[in-house]
């Protein structure tokens, strides 16, 4: 395992803060590195391998594709793309389809997409402590300095405001805004929750002042919070959603769903991408939806994901270093009084797998198919790190 993170360190860009460990082999909720340890997988790709690793259902539907038809233009119509599209739609508030690569290609999608709709109006609001891509544009549309600062000049056209905030929102809206963006829950700003009533507040700002409602859901998306999509928990209907992370079960696919009135903007010629919605990446976004947006499984995922919060919420009581339970269905963050990288450290030299957005919330994104007797593992880790961090 050191060879090859010496190689890694040699050869791949350091673009990344990497724990010193060569995973190799995933199956369910577990992950085995280069040296033969199985580890406990509660980041799960960050929130990408919904269904665990290497799902059957996914990994045959991979395998059929593979030896029929991987990649084709569309420049012709993709059968799976079409049956994708339907189920999506189908899922949700809106009615066509378009299929990208990745969350930031999606987020560009919308943007592009408000901005044409608004014929002319090209500002787009979107929220402090967000995270929309590393793109340009979606590095624009991201409120957080942090990841903006050595990228300057960007894309113009966003303003930032405080989320949670009614009244700044409705302040900062101009005559050149088309459109609000946000994340149901913020993820990397901290699993962060609306207040009662503050979605529904910002989808009256939009319909008063003809704005786009977009909702980013590349990671609260297909299951995470128990309902299909997030925004269903709180009795909205946006114009536009983006979806990514958890579509493809590990498989790079992107989307973005938008209102019938709001898709017809778009002409051909308006905007592409060469592999999205090809048939290899459709075919295993249809076997993961299969699973991830039955009414059964998502009952279960909200269940387990109340009995973990309920388990942290026991540890908080035992520990000062935890001031904070937050989060929805099985998108959990745990915020502390401390430095969390000690935490995550401990857990992982402890075959545990968790991770840090903020310096000091971990952050829990485990696969949806997590027992809860892997819960309580996980949370009877987190005791002994606590113990071993106590201040």
């Amino acid at each position: 395992m050191e060879d090859l993170i010496a190689l890694g360190q040699k050869y791949v860009m350091n673009t990344y803060r990497r724990l010193p460990v060569v995973l190799v082999r995933g199956s369910g909720a577990y992950v085995w590195d280069s040296e033969g340890n199985k580890y406990l997988d509660f980041v799960s790709g960050i929130a990408v391998n919904s269904l665990g690793h290497c799902p059957q259902v996914v990994t045959e539907a991979i395998k059929e594709q593979a030896e029929k038809l991987i990649h084709c233009s569309n420049l012709y119509w993709i059968e799976p793309q079409i049956k994708l599209a339907q189920k999506l739609v189908e899922s949700s508030c809106c009615h066509k389809a378009f299929f990208c690569n990745s969350g930031t290609e999606a987020n560009e999608a919308a943007v592009k997409l408000a901005r044409k709709w608004g014929k002319g109006r090209f500002e787009i609001i979107t929220m402090e402590k967000s995270f929309h891509g590393r793109t340009l544009g979606s590095l624009a549309a991201t409120g957080q300095e942090k990841y903006q600062k050595d990228f300057r000049p960007l894309p113009a056209g966003f303003k930032y405001v405080p989320f949670n905030d009614l009244k700044a929102l409705e302040d900062a809206v101009t005559f050149q805004t088309c459109a609000v963006m946000l994340e149901c829950i913020q993820g990397e700003g901290g699993v962060n929750v609306p207040d009662p009533g503050y979605l529904q507040g910002v989808q009256e700002i939009c319909r008063k002042n003809n704005l786009l409602l977009i909702v980013d859901e590349v990671q609260t998306g297909l299951g995470r919070t128990g309902k299909a999509f997030a925004y269903q928990h709180f009795n909205i209907s946006p114009d536009i959603i983006t979806l990514a992370k958890a579509l493809g079960s590990g498989v790079p696919i992107g989307a973005m769903l938008a209102k019938e009135e709001v898709a017809e903007a778009f002409q051909p010629g308006d905007h592409a991408a060469t592999f999205g919605g090809n048939p290899l990446a459709t075919q295993a976004a249809l076997a993961a939806t299969s699973v991830l947006l039955d009414e059964k499984f998502l009952a279960e995922v909200a269940e387990k994901g109340q009995y973990f919060k309920a388990e942290l919420a026991k540890l908080k009581e035992d520990f000062s270093q935890i001031t904070k339970v937050k989060g929805l269905g099985l998108m959990v963050g745990c915020e502390l009084s401390i430095d969390a990288l000690p935490i995550v450290e401990f857990c992982m030299k402890h075959k545990v797998l968790i991770n840090a957005v903020g310096g000091n919330i971990l952050r829990f994104v485990p696969p949806l198919i997590v027992t809860k007797s892997e819960i309580d593992q996980v949370i009877n880790t987190l005791k002994e790190a606590l113990l071993q961090n106590h201040k």
